[in-house]
C-alpha cells in the first residue's frame, strides 16, 4: 500500500475535487459486500426519529445527498419519498438495484439545484468527503436550498475534530460465489488541518475461487463541533448537535441538526 501523502487542499473560490476511492468508481459492484445494506436498520431508524422529531409533521419528501450504494434509502423509503443524488454513476448503479421504485440523479452535493423543495434533507457519511469548510459549507447551502421553510436537515459526518482518533477494523461479507474482506486503517498525519487519511487493503474472491489483492486510500475532513453549528448557523439553519446512540453503536460522536425557520 503506498505511504504517499495527499496534498492538502487550501480554500479557494471553488469547490475541491472530490477523489472518492475505488469502492466508490471500478469497485463498486463490491460495495454491498463491504457495507451490506441489512447492517443499516437501527442507524436508518435513528436518523428517521431525528429528522422527525425537527419537523411539525412527519416528512413525505426526502433528499438523500452522497446516498452512495442506497443503504440507507432501502430502509427511509419505507417512512417516505426518497430522491437520491450521488456524484457516483456507479454508486447510483448499486443503489438502483437495491431501490429502483427511487428517483436517482447524478450530481455534486456542492452545486447540484433542481428548483425544487423536499419536507427533509439528508446527508450520510458522504458529507466527509468535504475537505475544506468553504466545501462543508456549500453543501450545507444545497441542503438549505432544498429544504422548505419548517422542515429540517440532517448531517452525520464519521467525525468530529474532537472526537477523531486513529483505529483499525476489519470485515466483509459473502454472497453469490463471490467474498471480500477488507482492512480499515484509520489516521491523521496533521491534527492542525482539516483532513485525515482512510486506508484500506481488500481481498476479492470472484465466483471462480480467485482472490486478488486491493488497496485504497480515502482523503476526508473532519472539523469540530463550533464549525459545524457556527456554518449551519451561516448558512440559516437554526442548527444544534444531537448524540448519536443506537443499539448497534455507531462511529461519530453525534450528528447535526438544522431546522429551517419558517
Amino acid at each position: 500500500m503506498t505511504t504517499s501523502q495527499p496534498q492538502i487542499p487550501a480554500e479557494s473560490d471553488g469547490p475541491v475535487r472530490i477523489s472518492p476511492g475505488k469502492l466508490h468508481t471500478d469497485l463498486a459492484p463490491w460495495w454491498h459486500l463491504l457495507s451490506p445494506p441489512e447492517e443499516y436498520a437501527a442507524a436508518a431508524d435513528f436518523y428517521w426519529k431525528v429528522i422527525q422529531s425537527a419537523c411539525p409533521t412527519p416528512p413525505r419528501t426526502l433528499l438523500e445527498l452522497g446516498s452512495g450504494g442506497g443503504n440507507n434509502a432501502s430502509f427511509l423509503k419505507r417512512r417516505c419519498k426518497i430522491t437520491l443524488v450521488d456524484l457516483s454513476p456507479r454508486m447510483l448503479r448499486q443503489s438502483q438495484t437495491l431501490n429502483p421504485e427511487c428517483e436517482h440523479l447524478t450530481g455534486d452535493m456542492r452545486t447540484i439545484r433542481l428548483g425544487r423543495v423536499f419536507d427533509a434533507v439528508f446527508i450520510h457519511d458522504a458529507i466527509s468527503f468535504m475537505l475544506t469548510a468553504a466545501d462543508l459549507e456549500r453543501a450545507i447551502q444545497t441542503a438549505f436550498v432544498h429544504c422548505r421553510p419548517g422542515g429540517a436537515a440532517l448531517f452525520a459526518p464519521d467525525h468530529v475534530r474532537e472526537t477523531l482518533r486513529s483505529s483499525t477494523s476489519h470485515g466483509g461479507h459473502d454472497s453469490g460465489g463471490r467474498g471480500m474482506r477488507y482492512l480499515e486503517w484509520i489516521w491523521d498525519p496533521d491534527p492542525g488541518d482539516s483532513t485525515y487519511l482512510m486506508d484500506f487493503a481488500y481481498l476479492l474472491r470472484d465466483g471462480n475461487g480467485e482472490v486478488r489483492v486491493e488497496s485504497d486510500r480515502l482523503q476526508l475532513g473532519v472539523f469540530s463541533r463550533a464549525d459545524w453549528l457556527g456554518i449551519l448557523l451561516r448558512v440559516g439553519f437554526e442548527p444544534s448537535a444531537v448524540p448519536y446512540a443506537h443499539s448497534e453503536g455507531g462511529l461519530g460522536a453525534e450528528v447535526f441538526l438544522g431546522r429551517k425557520p419558517v
